[in-house]
């Protein structure tokens, strides 16, 4: 059977991403089963099943990961126009009062069924727009083209983050703070990023006031699909009250047990350098869906400081890794989205563990490759796939080029001496 020739070469796959990728996988398979408990039983009758089920997701993204490497970068590219205006047609689909299409769990409409298919839209959303923006801004030929991809860029976050951040604001700070960072990487004016974070953070004040003291405070509601809207303000009101609060006073409710269980489970595993040791935890019998967006409280329960440590270290040499590889690209737009889809998974990792430790209101993001989850999961697999795919591509350009300079050194001319002389 003949290999498509847009198929690339196995022989230049990039090992060290594979690498990290693979030791993210089995911290996530260690770590969901360490979190698997009772709790986790209650819920659906066998204390293995959610975890078997996210291992058949976590074996589903490697696949995923291994066949995207292996295609061309203007695929990554095209599939990411696709993914963009597939998940803005969900998110907005998903604004419609009595939407059949929006499932609601633990309060939040996130998640959009197809055909019996549950998926978050705004897990899309991350892939699609970074792919799209990093296409953008790599289109830049002269000074005329900045101001008109920089707006475009802009149009297509926002277009992009207001209907995520009706459900799910902090999905939508994470992805703009993205975008920001891509606007610097690609050099675009400091009139234009100041302006629009400057706007960003008016608008966000005027946010907060508006609903703490027009209807939270009033004991109002807003009607869909703002009524999230109370709920985040909501959560920024709490962890500022509970900072404040005496300890004497404080009293463990179903608003705060996940917080404070986390809270509990961070401290006995501080007690230790290397915690309670896996598998002795205590908390996850008590922290409902341990396995979920507070995993890294139990990670830190059962591993200490050093476990903590070293995790946040491996979400960093993964971005590490991605800037060292882009700063050996030709290609800027490959640059870019390489960048930008590290900086994501990085970002988000340091979210949710910051709110893990008491240190962030509460936000529903997952921790990458580790949280339970199956469109993260697969999210973040296609994220390395297009890294690594960028990687390859790379890779077997270079190996080309220097090929034909070897070639060219190793040619000798065929003088004839005779006619020489």
């Amino acid at each position: 059977m003949r290999i498509p020739d847009f198929i690339g070469s196995r022989q230049y796959i990039d090992k060290t991403f594979w690498t990290l990728f693979i030791i993210l996988i089995v911290v996530a398979i260690i770590a969901l089963f360490s979190a698997g408990s009772t709790l986790a039983y209650e819920a659906s009758g066998s204390a293995l099943g959610p975890i078997f089920k996210q291992i058949v997701f976590i074996v589903a993204g490697v696949a995923c990961a291994y066949v995207i490497q292996l295609l061309p970068v203007w695929m990554m590219r095209l599939g990411g126009y696709i993914a963009f205006f597939f998940a803005l047609l969900c998110l907005y689909i998903m604004l419609i009062p009595g939407n059949p299409f929006v499932v609601t769990i633990n309060g939040a409409g996130r998640w959009f069924e197809i055909a019996g298919v549950q998926f978050q839209p705004s897990e899309i959303a991350k892939l699609g727009l970074i792919i799209v923006v990093a296409d953008q801004l790599g289109r830049i030929r002269s000074e005329e083209d900045v101001k008109k991809r920089f707006l475009w860029t802009l149009a297509a976050t926002i277009a992009m983050c207001f209907p995520i951040m009706t459900g799910n604001l902090s999905t939508a700070v994470l992805l703009g703070g993205v975008v920001l960072i891509m606007w610097f990487l690609a050099r675009m004016p400091w009139k234009y990023i100041g302006i629009v974070t400057g706007s960003v953070v008016v608008l966000g004040i005027l946010f907060y006031v508006i609903v703490e003291f027009a209807f939270i405070r009033p004991e109002r509601t807003l009607p869909r699909p703002f009524d999230r809207a109370i709920t985040q303000v909501g959560r920024i009101d709490k962890m500022i009250e509970e900072h404040q609060q005496p300890a004497e006073e404080f009293k463990l409710t179903d608003a705060n047990r996940q917080r404070s269980i986390a809270k509990v489970a961070v401290m006995r595993g501080g007690k230790s350098p290397f915690g309670v040791l896996p598998g002795n935890s205590q908390e996850r019998d008590f922290l409902p869906l341990a396995y979920a967006d507070y995993i890294f409280a139990i990670i830190v329960e059962e591993t200490g400081l050093v476990g903590a440590i070293a995790l946040i270290l491996l979400y960093m040499i993964i971005l590490c890794r991605a800037c060292f590889a882009s700063s050996k690209y030709d290609d800027y737009t490959a640059m870019l989205m390489t960048m930008g889809l590290a900086l994501m998974i990085t970002c988000q990792a340091f979210v949710s563990m910051a709110v893990s430790v008491g240190l962030g209101p509460v936000t529903g993001q997952p921790l990458p490759m580790i949280s339970k989850g199956g469109t993260s999961v697969l999210i973040t697999s296609l994220y390395f796939g297009v890294m690594m795919s960028v990687a390859r591509e790379q890779n077997e350009m270079r190996a080309g080029v220097d090929k034909s300079v070897r070639e060219s050194e190793e040619v000798v001319p065929d003088i004839n001496v005779n006619e020489t002389e």
